[in-house]
């Protein structure tokens, strides 16, 4: 038995006394790990898109970055507390400021995924080495038959702690900045104490300046906790290139409002939602062809997303509406509406009328939910999410979500959803026609110029037959809508018109559509 070990009564090995520091040391790193693997995942689904496709290339790329650092550690022989404590601090640099060199350099780097994966594989490697070099010091604190036990253990419990934690808190409260620079500080006090907890295998003068070393990165470190915001809008305000009036992440999306002169402009995640320049076109074509086409007049719609509030101010418009249910999966972004002054002045104060519904819910789960079925039919839907970019936003475009709105519409009542540009995603565009289609819903599809997305595209459907719009019963004051201009939305020119062969139904099982829309807009 090595000298560092103690023996139980029984004969047994027990723990030396740097079993304890040693350990915990373990649950750290094995902490830190997967968070910095979470947030290059994470980083990646916001600024590149196709969540699915990112993590599972950051995951691979990370698990075999850490199978190169296991292998590595094979070639350090001698001073292997010194190398371990060495190894902490480059984890703390790479993995610490990893979240805040990717933002920065996401505007001004022309191949950022080399970047990304590149940074990947430096914070893998260094990682894939700490657990063996700990292993191989802490062999002589714990008996063999109970090393890896615990290190694993201690190793698994870290990962349990990151993974849970990391949706749930850090992320809705710090952000992915301080997050990344957090556990960066964690491993730079971890090399610091290694120092002293290791001090007799570490020479002394080597042992000094690998404090030196760790203070200051954990001096670094903390200033980036410090000034993260400040970082934060450095990032945005190369990125954005326009003035920020307001910038918020929630758990759901990173909200993004500019403002310059009388130019308003929202994005979500990065991605343009409206800029005012033009957001009437948009949203003039969105609500009222289809409440030009449900007769009698609707009294009960049903709006999914567009917290914003400006769909909801085109619906305020037909005045024999009783009552809107919006279905917004973020909270924050109704209570921006409500609040900011810029969105105010172009919502004109939508969701202070008493006849709107608010629910905060994911659309989804509450269509799905049996109360539907109890609550009077919908004369109207209007669905105004996001384009299906990624498979979470995938699955509100799918024939099961489009089956769940039949349910709750009445009849022949009239959907509406925006649906991409068929210019630019032509394929992605007919699919989703092609979806609602084999829901059940006999279709309309047409088309607006909107100059800040280009041509765009939308659908409307009703179950019993195909919806009839009579441009006489839009509002007298709309200002980009009428009724020739309805007549020439409904046609599609040769490049626009629906691809053959047809394009596939989107299913939840298997997301065509995402993959089309990201193959077209890539094109």
């Amino acid at each position: 038995m090595n000298e560092r070990t103690r023996s139980g009564a029984d004969g047994s090995a027990r723990p030396g006394r740097r079993a304890g520091p040693l350990l915990f040391t373990v649950f750290v790193v094995a902490t830190a790990g997967l968070v910095y693997e979470l947030v290059a995942g994470t980083v990646g689904s916001y600024l590149l898109g196709d969540s699915v496709v990112q993590f599972s290339l950051t995951i691979g790329i990370y698990l075999f970055a850490m199978g190169i650092g296991s292998l590595l550690s094979r070639f350090v022989e001698r001073d292997v507390a010194r190398r371990f404590v060495e190894v902490e601090l480059g984890t703390a640099l790479f993995g610490g400021f990893s979240a805040p060199l990717l933002f920065l350099a996401f505007p001004l780097v022309e191949h950022f995924g080399a970047l990304l994966y590149g940074l990947l594989l430096v914070v893998g490697t260094l990682v894939g080495l700490e657990i063996p070099l700990l292993m191989r010091i802490l062999r002589d604190e714990v008996d063999f038959r109970d090393l890896v036990a615990r290190v694993l253990g201690f190793d698994y419990l870290g990962a349990l702690f990151a993974s849970v934690l990391f949706a749930l808190f850090f992320v809705p409260r710090l952000g992915l900045q301080r997050t990344s620079l957090f556990f960066g500080l964690l491993n730079a006090l971890v090399a610091l104490l290694a120092t002293h907890v290791l001090a007799e295998q570490i020479r002394p003068r080597v042992r000094l300046g690998l404090r030196v070393a760790a203070l200051l990165l954990a001096a670094a470190l903390a200033a980036g906790l410090w000034w993260a915001g400040a970082m934060q809008a450095v990032a945005e305000a190369a990125f954005y290139q326009e003035p920020i009036v307001h910038a918020e992440r929630t758990p759901y999306q990173r909200i993004v409002l500019t403002h310059r002169g009388r130019r308003v402009r929202l994005y979500l995640d990065g991605h343009l939602q409206f800029d005012s320049h033009d957001e009437r076109r948009y949203h003039e074509a969105l609500v009222h062809p289809a409440m030009a086409a449900v007769r009698p007049a609707a009294r009960r719609i049903l709006l999914l997303g567009a917290g914003d509030g400006l769909a909801l101010r085109e619906l305020w418009r037909h005045p024999d509406i009783e009552q809107v249910v919006m279905v917004e999966l973020d909270p924050a972004m109704a209570r921006l509406a409500r609040s900011s002054p810029w969105l105010r002045r172009l919502n004109e104060g939508s969701l202070d009328d008493p006849r709107l519904h608010l629910v905060e819910a994911d659309a989804f789960v509450w269509l799905g939910e049996p109360a539907r079925r109890d609550e009077p039919p919908f004369d109207v839907a209007v669905v105004d999410f996001p384009d299906p970019r990624n498979y979470a936003l995938g699955k509100l475009y799918s024939r099961a979500f489009y089956q769940r709105l039949r349910r709750v519409l009445r009849p022949d009542g009239v959907l509406v959803v925006q649906s991409t540009s068929p210019l630019e995603a032509r394929h992605a565009f007919w699919s989703v026609v092609r979806t609602l289609q084999a829901a059940g819903f006999h279709t309309l599809p047409y088309r607006r110029s909107v100059p800040s997305f280009g041509v765009w595209g939308y659908v409307l459907a009703s179950p019993r037959a195909v919806p009839r719009v009579d441009p006489a019963r839009f509002p007298p004051d709309l200002r980009t809508l009428d009724g020739p201009s309805w007549r020439a939305m409904t046609v599609f020119p040769p490049d626009m018109a629906a691809p053959r062969p047809p394009p596939p139904v989107q299913r939840l099982d298997d997301q065509a559509l995402v993959r089309l829309y990201l193959e077209d807009w890539s094109n």
